[in-house]
């Protein structure tokens, strides 16, 4: 099947046209277009996402199929769920929204995927999504350690959808806090679910699982035009996740 290429405004092609498992690339869309805040809203309204390597045009994707983590099907294993109990009650541990977008995502593009020699967030892509978080949809969740940045994750929230996009640690378990308190955030403010795009070992261990294009779509369009909740952390939110303490 031949692949649409995109001039920049022109609309995206139906998710649903996104190549199958007999084609070289399976949920390969469309290739071309641009990366401005128009057309990024519009592909990740669309259950569309650009993943492309340098020296590629700009490519788009809808995997089918797709993988979510469920807000309120995280995974804490004993050993997490402790190191998150540990950090939430330590003056110096802090979780921030917002506070370094720019240094998280730099740091992400700096810590490739396992297996991989490259990263897919190349400058093109980090120039994008910076302006993406000036426009208020991009965000970051921070771990913060002595006033360290220590790991964190940035992600879209397009109204009530949520869409995880990389992590990267600087102290282990760093990543996994900040993927918590995102699922805090989420549970508190009833959202169901964190987009994840593509199967990984390590998603699943953590409760992600796969669910078909169709209806992760459908489910995109509700929520995408829905009013987004304010997008900060409050340290209470730990109580959705952990077990309260009883009082005296």
């Amino acid at each position: 099947m031949k692949l649409p290429w995109l001039e920049p405004g022109d609309p995206f092609p139906p998710a649903s046209q996104a190549w199958d498992e007999s084609e070289p690339a399976p949920g390969l869309l469309a290739a071309g277009g641009s990366l401005d805040v128009q057309t990024l809203h519009c592909a990740y309204s669309s259950g569309i996402f650009p993943w492309f390597s340098e020296g590629q045009p700009i490519l788009w994707w809808s995997t089918h199929p797709r993988m979510v983590l469920y807000a309120r099907e995280l995974k804490l294993h004993r050993s997490l769920r402790k190191t998150i109990a540990r950090f939430a009650s330590e003056p110096r541990c802090e979780i921030r929204f917002d506070a370094s977008f720019s240094k998280v995502i730099r740091a992400c593009s700096a810590s490739p995927r396992t297996g991989q020699s490259g990263t897919w967030i190349v400058p093109q892509m980090v120039r994008a999504y910076e302006a993406f978080h000036r426009a208020g949809f991009a965000h970051s969740v921070e771990t913060w350690i002595d006033g360290e940045l220590a790991g964190g994750l940035y992600c879209i929230v397009i109204g009530r959808a949520v869409f995880g996009e990389s992590m990267f640690m600087r102290v282990p378990d760093a990543s996994k806090i900040a993927l918590a308190a995102l699922c805090a955030w989420c549970r508190h403010h009833n959202i169901d679910f964190i987009d994840c795009q593509q199967n990984t070992r390590h998603l699943a261990s953590l409760g992600g699982r796969e669910i078909g294009r169709e209806h992760f779509v459908a489910q995109v369009a509700q929520n995408a035009v829905l009013t987004a909740p304010a997008f900060e952390f409050l340290p209470v939110y730990w109580d959705e996740l952990l077990p309260r303490k009883p009082t005296a």
